[in-house]
């Protein structure tokens, strides 16, 4: 037997060649020897395992694919959550340690508001009255003026 017979069992080095032996069945069509075939997963095959892939793929397609997230990504977003909670519940404290004037003058504009609802609230009612009772207020006034005016001649 030669070396560079395809049947041939035993390792043909080349100058060009790994150490590694090639299996010779992909050397040559030889139909003395059995060529091995590929091995089954039984777990790929399974039509749970495929059913689960392809759901896979369409979600990592739509954007959808599952939160495996690097670890060093979620403790910097943990430390990122916990500054936000931490500068929020300072900005809290701080509304509830006000000084003396700043509750006066809180006090004040509360005060100033409710004057102008009231007041916005007399107009509206004054615009939607009838013309005939602003007339009639008007009169009952002069009258009222005049009634004054005699008794204090």
């Amino acid at each position: 037997m030669s070396r560079s017979d395809p049947c041939d069992p035993g390792l043909s080095l080349s100058p060009g060649r790994s150490v590694m032996a090639e299996p010779d069945y992909l050397e040559g069509d030889c139909d003395e020897l059995i060529k091995p075939k590929k091995l089954i997963n039984p777990v790929k095959t399974s039509r749970n395992h495929q059913d689960l892939h392809r759901e896979l793929l369409m979600n990592q397609k739509r954007g959808l694919a599952p939160q495996n997230k690097p670890e060093l990504q979620k403790v910097l977003e943990k430390r990122k959550r916990e500054q936000i909670l931490k500068a929020q519940k300072e900005e809290q404290e701080a509304h509830k340690k006000r000084s003396d004037l700043e509750i006066e003058l809180m006090k004040r504009q509360q005060k100033l508001e409710q004057l102008e609802l009231e007041q916005q609230k007399i107009e509206e009612e004054q615009e939607n009255t009838p013309e005939f009772v602003k007339m009639k207020s008007n009169l009952r006034r002069t009258k009222q003026e005049t009634d004054e005016e005699e008794r204090t001649t």
